[in-house]
């Protein structure tokens, strides 16, 4: 009788142990996402800080510094519900308006245009990585959060259910492939 409450009782200590190692898991996984979408606010913050100055710098002609000033100040105004669409559209006016090489070209030619451009393609470049790290994070916790044995034993708390972040952020072609300085 004695040994099989104690073995019952090692039974209950193992399944907590598991149980409490799995909900440290997902709580690492949700530290993972927070600083992974820190990260990815920091680059878009920068992009549009970035093209913003360069709309405002009297590099670009009007109408091109018309559509990106618009564009990158409506991604840094945006709430939160409406972040993915603004970044969206600031990547197609970043598209249109660096689509081709001469406009690149133009903006390196004028005194202090070569550091605009090269950290202009430095914040198109990092904006889909930083997505994608957060992408990821997110998708291993939804992943865990899926097992049966998280959900009966409530496992995630009140953590409210990971959301990916879905945006355009193909670069334009002519800061792509321009090398990094």
């Amino acid at each position: 009788m004695t040994a099989t409450l104690i073995w019952i009782l090692a039974g209950l200590v193992a399944i907590g142990l598991y149980l409490s190692w799995t909900a440290g898991r997902l709580d690492r996984l949700h530290a993972r996402i927070d600083a992974a979408r820190a990260a990815l606010d920091a680059q878009l913050l920068r992009r549009a800080s970035v093209a913003q100055e360069l709309a405002t710098s009297g590099v670009l002609d009007p109408a091109a510094s018309i559509v990106l000033y618009e564009a990158a100040h409506a991604a840094r105004q945006a709430e939160e519900d409406q972040r993915e669409v603004a970044e969206s559209e600031l990547s197609q006016a970043l598209r249109a308006v660096f689509g081709e090489t001469q406009q690149v070209e133009a903006v390196r030619e004028v005194p202090g245009g070569e550091a605009a451009a090269g950290e202009l393609a430095q914040a198109v470049r990092r904006v889909p990585m930083a997505r994608r790290f957060h992408n990821d994070a997110v998708r291993a916790a939804r992943a865990l959060r899926r097992h049966r044995k998280v959900r009966w034993f409530r496992l995630a708390g009140h953590a409210p259910f990971p959301m990916a972040f879905e945006m355009d952020d193909e670069p334009p072609t002519a800061l792509a492939d321009r090398p990094v300085s």
